[in-house]
């Protein structure tokens, strides 16, 4: 047998959870980035440790059995006190921190993110990172799932009670016409951001509120596609300033001005689990102010002088 089966591991118990709460092996895995066999492996060795059946394999949705159940229960706590203690110890000395599951919002990519990581890196030299990125809300539902430690995305609402926010860059959203035309936004048809994600559905909203009637010719989730397409003459779009940080090589075939309604701008913050990272989430604000201000309030405004007062940390 091997030394790893019948251990009662935290990775175990996690898994437990995961499929518990997820009802299936395959959604678990998805959701912990994990591969179906090697969650099955998890939910067996675990069994195996406690000697008893944990979950209902031969019902569809997986189901838990009484001995699951309790454990179920228990495993919460369980990972509370483990998150607990690993905030408080990478609070000490964040030189102590074996891994930091970090989630960046897609649109800092390629400018803040890279960055961000060189620089931890240099003090967290014992640390290993891993990164995701992605729209705001998954990384929320990431974090709410302790699938991450740490995420940097636009704030949804108010927030959760299990959440801990800093607030980092008011980030306003623009009109993007091709260079030179300001009339498009009146001329041509609007590329609209797909409303399946909520910084969709909010423009939409906040457009429908301001009288403007819209056609849907055009919704799209990539920015670079609405950027081309823009650039190409084919219409207009509104996406956030950090959107154009995404233009690429089409830069010069865009150009941003304010929208043709009232503003609208969004908060981007680091958001942590009061009970996971909490201690070193100040630290990680800190280090990223002055990138956000180097390499993406400064060139903007350089740029578009009229976003000064409205594209600015927070």
């Amino acid at each position: 047998m091997s030394d790893k089966v019948g251990r009662l591991t935290l990775w175990g118990v996690e898994v437990f959870l995961a499929v518990s709460e997820e009802g299936s092996v395959s959604a678990a895995a998805k959701r912990l980035g994990a591969s179906p066999s090697a969650v099955s492996q998890q939910i067996s060795n675990l069994e195996t440790a406690l000697g008893t059946e944990l979950i209902n394999r031969r019902e569809r949705p997986m189901s838990l059995t009484p001995a699951g159940r309790v454990l179920r229960r228990r495993a919460q706590s369980i990972l509370l006190e483990a998150a607990r203690a690993r905030s408080e110890i990478a609070g000490l000395d964040l030189s102590h921190l074996a891994q930091l599951r970090l989630g960046m919002v897609e649109d800092f990519e390629a400018s803040v993110t890279p960055l961000l990581i060189t620089r931890m890196a240099d003090r967290l030299t014992e640390t290993r990172f891993e990164l995701e990125t992605g729209p705001s809300h998954r990384l929320l539902d990431r974090l709410e799932n302790r699938a991450l430690d740490v995420i940097v995305a636009a704030e949804l609402g108010d927030g959760a009670e299990w959440s801990e926010s800093h607030p980092l860059l008011q980030d306003p959203f623009v009109a993007v016409v091709p260079k030179g035309r300001h009339d498009a936004v009146k001329e041509l048809p609007l590329i609209q951001y797909t409303r399946r994600h909520v910084m969709g559905r909010t423009l939409a909203e906040h457009l429908a509120v301001q009288g403007m009637t819209l056609t849907h010719r055009f919704e799209l989730d990539s920015y670079r596609a609405m950027i081309a397409m823009v650039a190409g003459g084919t219409g207009w779009t509104i996406l956030s300033s950090l959107g154009v940080l995404n233009a690429g090589r089409y830069a010069d075939g865009i150009e941003a001005i304010p929208l043709p309604v009232a503003p609208l701008s969004r908060h981007i913050s680091l958001t942590v689990r009061r009970d996971g990272m909490s201690e070193m989430a100040r630290e990680v604000a800190d280090q990223l102010g002055p990138l956000l201000q180097a390499q993406v309030v400064n060139p903007m405004v350089a740029t578009y002088p009229w976003l000064g007062g409205y594209l600015k940390r927070l």
